[in-house]
């Protein structure tokens, strides 16, 4: 009996282990996911547009990244040195963002800004048409093949070698950069000048115009906010997976989208939050159930919730405007 309470014990104990690591695994992942939804839910929050580009924004700011890194391995950067390393890690997230709100911002007053009267097909079919061409620019520059990304932070689990549970330097880097980003996007949003603009933008652009708003520089701006977050997701992804890929921008971009809906597109909190659920239900379908079934419970959670709640976790009712 007592051998017998002790093995129930024992399973129990590697349960909770287990269920610790696959929250552990899917709260990261998800961070990565809330990232590059909160460029979606802010430009849909503006302008009630789904960039479908904004993946293969991302994708090209993870091809920086790499080209970046080469480079200054080539100039004899030691990434061994614990110094060089934050300070290459800061380069690229000071250079990559930089390089993908641009991008954004371009993209916008060059192919959506014409746009902005016609009928809403009209930019959401552009919007596929410039996700199929920067696609097309990921392939040229990177290739077909995958592409590894130097492992230059260590994987060493942080609570020892021993511990039940692995936290390793790559999953801090991932909270430690992430979650004052989404903290510093909070208090912009909520107290700024500008973060307030953008606020009477989205919900009623023509009175924000009437209160002297410019609605054109609001909009760049959030293009180029959103463009941001998605290089600062790309640096993260390269450092964290150590694999990039012309595709992986409509993959990662899919996943995305969905923790925008999921957590009601147009809501950044709402963003934050999809991308956490969606980031657990990875990691949890991939461990419980299996990897090739992992999407179609990420997309079943989806149905289910929209089924009960439509304006997604956080969204609010609201009416359709005619």
């Amino acid at each position: 009996m007592t051998s017998l309470s002790f093995l129930a014990a024992a399973d129990a104990s590697g349960l909770w282990e287990t269920l610790g690591q696959y929250t552990l695994i899917g709260l990261t992942n998800g961070m990565l996911f809330a990232l590059i939804a909160l460029g979606y839910t802010m430009v849909y929050g503006i302008i009630e547009l789904i960039n479908f580009a904004h993946g293969d924004v991302f994708m090209l700011g993870s091809f920086l990244a790499l080209a970046m890194i080469n480079v200054m391995t080539g100039r004899d950067w030691d990434w061994s040195d614990p110094q060089m390393l934050w300070l290459g890690i800061g380069l690229l997230l000071l250079v990559v963002p930089l390089f993908c709100a641009a991008l954004n911002v371009t993209i916008d007053r060059v192919v959506y800004k014409p746009l902005r009267r016609a009928p809403k097909l009209a930019p959401l079919v552009s919007a596929i048409g410039v996700s199929f061409v920067l696609m097309n620019v990921g392939l040229l520059w990177g290739g077909a093949a995958d592409r590894h990304f130097p492992d230059l932070i260590s994987r060493q689990n942080l609570l020892g070698d021993d511990a039940a549970i692995g936290f390793t330097a790559k999953d801090l880097m991932v909270v430690a950069i992430t979650v004052p980003i989404m903290a510093a996007l909070t208090v912009f949003v909520k107290a700024t000048r500008l973060g307030k603009a953008m606020r009477a933008t989205a919900q009623d652009p023509v009175a924000a115009q009437l209160m002297g708003i410019n609605i054109d520089r609001v909009i760049a701006l959030t293009f180029a906010l959103g463009g941001a977050l998605a290089g600062a997701a790309a640096v993260v992804y390269g450092l964290y997976i150590n694999t990039v890929s012309y595709q992986m921008g409509f993959q990662n971009g899919l996943y995305a989208f969905t923790a925008a809906v999921l957590g009601g597109i147009g809501n950044i909190p709402g963003a934050v939050l999809g991308g956490l659920v969606i980031g657990l239900a990875r990691a949890f379908g991939s461990g419980y159930v299996g990897e090739r079934w992992t999407s179609a419970l990420v997309f079943v959670i989806l149905i289910a919730i929209l089924v009960f709640r439509p304006a997604g976790l956080l969204g609010a009712r609201t009416r359709e405007k005619v």
